[in-house]
Protein backbone atom coordinates (compact mmCIF):
# COMPACT_ATOMS: atom_id res chain seq x y z
CA UNK A 1 0.00 0.00 0.00
CA UNK A 2 1.37 3.42 -1.00
CA UNK A 3 1.99 6.16 1.51
CA UNK A 4 1.07 9.76 0.70
CA UNK A 5 4.13 11.96 1.02
CA UNK A 6 3.27 15.54 2.03
CA UNK A 7 4.17 18.12 -0.58
CA UNK A 8 6.53 20.92 0.45
CA UNK A 9 4.62 24.05 1.37
CA UNK A 10 5.10 27.28 -0.57
CA UNK A 11 3.78 30.64 0.62
CA UNK A 12 2.46 32.79 -2.23
CA UNK A 13 2.22 36.48 -1.33
CA UNK A 14 -0.05 38.87 -3.26
CA UNK A 15 -1.66 35.74 -4.66
CA UNK A 16 -4.74 37.40 -6.25
CA UNK A 17 -6.95 34.67 -7.75
CA UNK A 18 -4.24 32.08 -8.08
CA UNK A 19 -2.52 32.17 -11.48
CA UNK A 20 0.98 31.82 -10.06
CA UNK A 21 -0.26 29.62 -7.20
CA UNK A 22 -1.71 27.14 -9.68
CA UNK A 23 1.62 26.94 -11.49
CA UNK A 24 3.54 26.31 -8.28
CA UNK A 25 0.97 23.68 -7.34
CA UNK A 26 1.44 21.93 -10.67
CA UNK A 27 5.20 22.00 -10.12
CA UNK A 28 4.74 19.99 -6.92
CA UNK A 29 4.14 22.43 -4.05
CA UNK A 30 1.33 22.65 -1.54
CA UNK A 31 0.46 26.34 -1.93
CA UNK A 32 -0.90 28.81 0.63
CA UNK A 33 -1.86 32.32 -0.49
CA UNK A 34 -1.97 35.71 1.18
CA UNK A 35 -3.70 38.75 -0.29
CA UNK A 36 -6.04 41.62 0.52
CA UNK A 37 -8.07 40.30 -2.43
CA UNK A 38 -8.49 43.74 -3.91
CA UNK A 39 -6.36 46.08 -6.01
CA UNK A 40 -6.37 49.65 -7.29
CA UNK A 41 -6.81 49.94 -11.05
CA UNK A 42 -5.30 52.51 -13.47
CA UNK A 43 -8.25 54.82 -12.74
CA UNK A 44 -7.45 54.73 -9.02
CA UNK A 45 -10.60 52.83 -8.08
CA UNK A 46 -10.50 49.77 -5.84
CA UNK A 47 -11.42 46.57 -7.62
CA UNK A 48 -11.96 43.25 -5.96
CA UNK A 49 -10.36 39.88 -6.41
CA UNK A 50 -12.63 37.13 -5.20
CA UNK A 51 -11.09 35.10 -2.40
CA UNK A 52 -13.63 32.38 -3.20
CA UNK A 53 -12.03 31.96 -6.63
CA UNK A 54 -8.60 31.29 -5.12
CA UNK A 55 -8.21 27.50 -5.45
CA UNK A 56 -6.00 26.84 -2.42
CA UNK A 57 -5.78 27.68 1.29
CA UNK A 58 -5.63 31.42 1.81
CA UNK A 59 -5.35 34.18 4.38
CA UNK A 60 -7.00 37.55 3.77
CA UNK A 61 -4.75 40.28 5.09
CA UNK A 62 -1.99 42.78 4.45
CA UNK A 63 1.02 40.89 3.09
CA UNK A 64 3.62 43.00 4.86
CA UNK A 65 1.85 42.61 8.20
CA UNK A 66 1.51 38.85 7.71
CA UNK A 67 5.21 38.49 6.88
CA UNK A 68 6.17 40.56 9.92
CA UNK A 69 4.03 38.29 12.10
CA UNK A 70 5.57 35.16 10.60
CA UNK A 71 9.07 36.53 11.16
CA UNK A 72 8.10 37.20 14.79
CA UNK A 73 7.18 33.54 15.21
CA UNK A 74 3.40 33.90 15.10
CA UNK A 75 0.96 31.40 13.64
CA UNK A 76 -1.20 32.46 10.70
CA UNK A 77 -4.59 30.91 10.01
CA UNK A 78 -5.26 29.76 6.45
CA UNK A 79 -8.74 28.84 5.25
CA UNK A 80 -8.99 25.92 2.84
CA UNK A 81 -11.62 25.90 0.06
CA UNK A 82 -13.64 23.37 2.09
CA UNK A 83 -13.77 25.81 5.03
CA UNK A 84 -11.28 24.03 7.27
CA UNK A 85 -8.68 26.13 9.09
CA UNK A 86 -4.96 25.40 9.31
CA UNK A 87 -2.50 27.38 11.43
CA UNK A 88 1.05 27.59 10.16
CA UNK A 89 4.28 29.33 11.10
CA UNK A 90 7.23 30.36 8.94
CA UNK A 91 9.11 27.10 9.56
CA UNK A 92 6.25 25.18 7.94
CA UNK A 93 7.21 26.63 4.55
CA UNK A 94 10.17 25.72 2.36
CA UNK A 95 9.94 28.65 -0.07
CA UNK A 96 8.12 31.93 -0.69
CA UNK A 97 6.84 33.48 -3.91
CA UNK A 98 5.65 37.08 -4.16
CA UNK A 99 4.03 39.24 -6.83
CA UNK A 100 3.94 42.78 -5.39
CA UNK A 101 1.52 45.22 -7.04
CA UNK A 102 2.82 45.99 -10.52
CA UNK A 103 0.71 49.03 -11.45
CA UNK A 104 3.42 51.58 -10.58
CA UNK A 105 5.79 50.04 -13.12
CA UNK A 106 3.31 48.99 -15.81
CA UNK A 107 3.04 50.56 -19.24
CA UNK A 108 -0.70 51.07 -18.70
CA UNK A 109 -0.25 53.06 -15.51
CA UNK A 110 2.46 55.21 -17.05
CA UNK A 111 0.35 55.81 -20.16
CA UNK A 112 -2.43 57.12 -17.92
CA UNK A 113 0.09 59.19 -15.91
CA UNK A 114 -1.23 57.47 -12.83
CA UNK A 115 1.64 56.67 -10.49
CA UNK A 116 -0.40 56.70 -7.29
CA UNK A 117 0.37 53.07 -6.56
CA UNK A 118 2.45 51.39 -3.84
CA UNK A 119 6.13 50.67 -4.43
CA UNK A 120 6.50 47.43 -2.49
CA UNK A 121 9.23 45.50 -4.28
CA UNK A 122 12.16 46.52 -2.08
CA UNK A 123 10.16 46.20 1.15
CA UNK A 124 8.91 42.78 0.13
CA UNK A 125 12.41 41.65 -0.83
CA UNK A 126 13.76 42.69 2.58
CA UNK A 127 11.16 40.54 4.31
CA UNK A 128 11.85 37.56 2.05
CA UNK A 129 15.60 37.84 2.65
CA UNK A 130 14.94 38.01 6.39
CA UNK A 131 13.00 34.73 6.18
CA UNK A 132 16.14 32.89 5.10
CA UNK A 133 14.08 30.84 2.62
CA UNK A 134 14.45 30.46 -1.14
CA UNK A 135 12.22 33.04 -2.77
CA UNK A 136 10.91 34.26 -6.11
CA UNK A 137 9.65 37.78 -6.82
CA UNK A 138 7.57 38.32 -9.97
CA UNK A 139 6.72 41.60 -11.64
CA UNK A 140 6.44 43.47 -14.93
CA UNK A 141 9.28 44.88 -17.07
CA UNK A 142 10.37 48.16 -15.54
CA UNK A 143 10.04 46.91 -11.97
CA UNK A 144 13.22 47.20 -9.85
CA UNK A 145 14.03 43.49 -9.72
CA UNK A 146 17.61 42.24 -9.33
CA UNK A 147 19.05 40.18 -12.20
CA UNK A 148 15.66 38.82 -13.20
CA UNK A 149 14.78 36.17 -15.79
CA UNK A 150 12.16 37.28 -18.32
CA UNK A 151 9.42 34.87 -19.39
CA UNK A 152 6.91 35.29 -22.19
CA UNK A 153 3.99 33.33 -23.61
CA UNK A 154 5.92 32.68 -26.81
CA UNK A 155 8.41 30.60 -24.83
CA UNK A 156 5.59 28.22 -23.88
CA UNK A 157 3.83 28.24 -27.28
CA UNK A 158 0.80 29.91 -25.71
CA UNK A 159 -1.75 30.80 -28.35
CA UNK A 160 -5.48 30.77 -29.00
CA UNK A 161 -7.93 31.10 -31.86
CA UNK A 162 -9.74 34.44 -31.89
CA UNK A 163 -13.47 34.72 -32.57
CA UNK A 164 -12.85 35.27 -36.31
CA UNK A 165 -10.66 32.16 -36.59
CA UNK A 166 -7.31 34.01 -36.57
CA UNK A 167 -4.57 32.57 -34.35
CA UNK A 168 -3.10 34.95 -31.76
CA UNK A 169 0.03 34.42 -29.67
CA UNK A 170 0.32 35.53 -26.06
CA UNK A 171 2.83 38.30 -25.44
CA UNK A 172 2.97 38.81 -21.70
CA UNK A 173 6.46 39.59 -20.46
CA UNK A 174 7.08 38.99 -16.78
CA UNK A 175 10.27 39.20 -14.72
CA UNK A 176 11.33 36.72 -12.03
CA UNK A 177 13.97 37.50 -9.42
CA UNK A 178 15.23 34.77 -7.11
CA UNK A 179 17.97 33.96 -4.65
CA UNK A 180 18.39 30.65 -6.48
CA UNK A 181 19.58 30.32 -10.06
CA UNK A 182 16.78 30.50 -12.65
CA UNK A 183 16.96 30.12 -16.41
CA UNK A 184 14.43 30.70 -19.22
CA UNK A 185 13.10 27.89 -21.45
CA UNK A 186 14.34 29.64 -24.59
CA UNK A 187 14.12 32.91 -26.44
CA UNK A 188 11.17 35.26 -26.72
CA UNK A 189 9.86 34.94 -30.28
CA UNK A 190 7.32 37.23 -31.95
CA UNK A 191 7.35 36.92 -35.75
CA UNK A 192 6.13 40.05 -37.52
CA UNK A 193 3.52 38.08 -39.43
CA UNK A 194 1.91 36.74 -36.24
CA UNK A 195 -0.68 38.69 -34.27
CA UNK A 196 0.39 39.04 -30.64
CA UNK A 197 -2.12 39.60 -27.88
CA UNK A 198 -2.06 40.51 -24.22
CA UNK A 199 -4.76 40.20 -21.59
CA UNK A 200 -5.46 43.57 -20.03
CA UNK A 201 -8.65 45.19 -18.80
CA UNK A 202 -11.85 44.67 -20.73
CA UNK A 203 -10.37 43.90 -24.13
CA UNK A 204 -9.03 46.20 -26.85
CA UNK A 205 -10.50 45.17 -30.21
CA UNK A 206 -8.13 47.35 -32.27
CA UNK A 207 -5.75 45.26 -34.36
CA UNK A 208 -3.38 48.03 -35.33
CA UNK A 209 -0.23 46.16 -36.42
CA UNK A 210 2.18 48.14 -34.26
CA UNK A 211 0.01 47.78 -31.18
CA UNK A 212 -0.45 44.08 -31.84
CA UNK A 213 3.28 43.43 -32.11
CA UNK A 214 3.71 45.26 -28.81
CA UNK A 215 1.11 43.04 -27.20
CA UNK A 216 -1.38 45.89 -27.03
CA UNK A 217 -4.27 43.94 -28.53
CA UNK A 218 -6.53 42.19 -26.04
CA UNK A 219 -9.15 39.84 -27.51
CA UNK A 220 -12.64 41.08 -26.58
CA UNK A 221 -13.86 37.54 -25.91
CA UNK A 222 -13.44 36.31 -22.34
CA UNK A 223 -13.17 32.75 -23.63
CA UNK A 224 -10.25 33.63 -25.93
CA UNK A 225 -8.51 35.50 -23.12
CA UNK A 226 -8.96 32.46 -20.86
CA UNK A 227 -7.51 30.17 -23.53
CA UNK A 228 -4.51 32.47 -24.06
CA UNK A 229 -3.68 32.51 -20.35
CA UNK A 230 -4.49 28.88 -19.60
CA UNK A 231 -6.93 30.06 -16.90
CA UNK A 232 -10.67 29.41 -16.74
CA UNK A 233 -11.72 30.15 -13.14
CA UNK A 234 -10.95 33.84 -12.64
CA UNK A 235 -12.96 37.03 -12.68
CA UNK A 236 -12.11 39.59 -15.36
CA UNK A 237 -10.09 41.64 -12.86
CA UNK A 238 -8.19 38.60 -11.64
CA UNK A 239 -7.33 37.51 -15.17
CA UNK A 240 -6.00 40.93 -16.19
CA UNK A 241 -3.59 40.99 -13.23
CA UNK A 242 -2.53 37.34 -13.34
CA UNK A 243 0.44 35.53 -14.77
CA UNK A 244 -0.13 32.30 -16.72
CA UNK A 245 0.26 29.21 -14.54
CA UNK A 246 2.76 27.90 -17.11
CA UNK A 247 5.27 30.56 -16.03
CA UNK A 248 5.14 29.67 -12.34
CA UNK A 249 5.10 25.95 -13.08
CA UNK A 250 8.37 26.34 -14.98
CA UNK A 251 9.94 28.47 -12.24
CA UNK A 252 8.54 26.23 -9.50
CA UNK A 253 10.07 23.12 -11.05
CA UNK A 254 13.50 24.76 -10.92
CA UNK A 255 12.92 25.87 -7.34
CA UNK A 256 11.88 22.37 -6.34
CA UNK A 257 14.98 20.89 -8.00
CA UNK A 258 17.17 23.19 -5.90
CA UNK A 259 15.36 22.21 -2.69
CA UNK A 260 15.71 18.51 -3.48
CA UNK A 261 19.40 18.91 -4.28
CA UNK A 262 19.99 20.66 -0.98
CA UNK A 263 18.09 17.93 0.87
CA UNK A 264 20.41 15.19 -0.40
CA UNK A 265 23.62 17.24 -0.20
Amino acid sequence: MGVDVPKPRLLDLYCCEGGASTGYHRAGFDVYGVDLFRHRGPDGKLRGYRQQRYPFASHKGNVLDVMARLLAGELIEFTHPDGSIESLCLSDFVAIAASPPCQLYSITANAHHNTDHPDLVATTRDLLVASGLPYVIENVPGAPLLAPVMLCGSMFHMRATDTDGLEVWLKRHRLFESNVFLYPPGLCRHPKDILCAGVYGNGAPSRDAAKARAGGYTPPSQGVRNALMGIDWMSRNGLSQSIPPAYAEFVGAQLLDVLRSEAVA
